[in-house]
């Protein structure tokens, strides 16, 4: 499937310490049209969510200061933002980590490292009745 430019105006944020997933992600997304902001810890993205009203959320698990499962149970309490998607990023692909995010409110699962198509894939998922043209 192409995604070239298929997303145009989609807002995305990425929750991510790592450099280089936040750069390939950042490649990915913008090819594709998305507006991309990122938090390179929990409570840098959760202080970016107001003001940049994200259409879809990835996190990663595994941060500093506050964990990806943190921040996703903050945003799904949030009255003004429980409908944005959430999608965890982890490197570790186990039933365990699948379930704990499912019950706090996480949509999807995403194992890192991941490839274009995923990553879009996901996005043409989640980004229901937004610009998303797919």
């Amino acid at each position: 499937m192409n995604h070239e430019a298929s997303f145009a105006g989609v807002r995305v944020l990425i929750a991510d310490d790592s450099n280089t997933i936040r750069r390939s992600a950042d490649v990915f997304l913008r090819k594709a049209g998305c507006e991309v902001m990122f938090g390179e810890d929990g409570f840098d993205a959760l202080s970016k969510i107001p003001g940049f009203k994200p259409d879809l959320i990835f996190v990663d698990i595994m941060m500093p200061k506050l964990d990806g499962y943190q921040m996703c149970a903050v945003v799904k309490q949030n009255p003004r933002f429980h409908k944005t998607p959430v999608v965890m990023l982890t490197s570790k692909d186990n039933l365990f980590d699948r379930a704990r995010a499912r019950l706090l409110g996480a949509n999807d699962y995403l194992t890192k490292p991941f490839t274009r198509e995923s990553l879009l894939g996901a996005v043409s998922v989640h980004v229901r009745g937004s610009a998303a043209r797919v």
